[in-house]
């Protein structure tokens, strides 16, 4: 079993949900991306997604949208997050999955990216802008090595194609709670419980849920009904609050642990 796939089995055994942050490589640095990772698996991460900082970040909200350019502005592109996955594995076990768009990957090559990404103990990937029904030749270069093509679902994902994404798809399916873009929101969308029961019963696969989880409520609802909950928005707030020179490290765990409700730091 995939470590992504281990994960998602012991919260399940644990009688619990995958707890998934995001970060975005590079922001504030590179280094201070593999400290904040560290940091979160010590506040109770199962999974980290770490966003490739992209020119044109089309499924992202305005907070993600403005980390992406800090990163960016500080040098940050895909070879460096493939670094910084390497120096977050060498500290831990903690499960990668990046979450990107295809076009650094096609610059890079898809073969050389995958071979890349597996020398740097990346669990899985997804592209945020590559349809299943194209992702043929990515997979083939993917899955032999051992790294799990991640797809999104949306609220307006027809049956025939959400079986084609849990044929695609590695441990889980993410799925997106709104039409749109990444950010912070007040409530879920009404029939979320039951769009991911039935996600779950079409396909056979665990089923995360993101795309605006921001509030401790939002996902005590997520608790009762998914296998597993992406925040990001609301972590890279932090980030993007703490004043320069000083570290988001420990404002951010406090976060991540107020969200997932789990003790607080000491």
């Amino acid at each position: 079993m995939s470590r992504m796939g281990e994960a998602f089995a012991r919260a399940a055994a644990e009688g619990r949900i995958a707890r998934i942050p995001y970060l975005t490589a590079g922001d504030p640095s590179a280094a201070s991306t593999v400290e904040l990772a560290a940091a979160l698996a010590r506040a109770g991460a199962d999974i980290l997604e770490l966003g490739v900082p992209f020119s044109d970040p089309l499924a992202d909200g305005v907070i993600n949208q403005r980390s992406a350019g800090r990163a960016l502005r500080a040098g940050m592109n895909l070879a460096g997050v493939l670094q910084v996955a390497t120096s977050i594995r060498g500290a831990g076990e903690l499960p990668l999955m990046l979450f990107t768009y295809f076009n650094p990957i096609l610059r890079m090559g898809v073969h050389e990216f995958a071979a890349r990404a597996q020398d740097a103990g990346v669990d899985g990937v997804l592209v945020t802008d590559l349809p299943v029904e194209e992702s043929g030749a990515y997979r083939e270069a993917l899955t032999p090595r051992g790294i799990e093509p991640v797809f999104l679902v949306a609220p307006t994902t027809r049956d025939e194609r959400m079986r084609a994404i849990g044929e695609a798809s590695g441990s889980f399916i993410y799925y997106v709670l709104r039409r749109g873009v990444t950010g912070e929101r007040e409530s879920l969308p009404e029939g979320t419980a039951q769009k991911v029961r039935g996600i779950r019963q079409l396909t056979g696969k665990r089923v995360a849920v993101g795309f605006g989880v921001s509030r401790r409520e939002q996902v005590r609802e997520i608790e009762a009904f998914a296998d597993g909950v992406v925040t990001g928005s609301a972590l890279m707030r932090v980030v993007e609050e703490t004043s320069p020179g000083r570290s988001p490290r420990e404002a951010l765990e406090q976060r991540f642990r107020e969200l997932m409700g789990l003790t607080a730091i000491p």
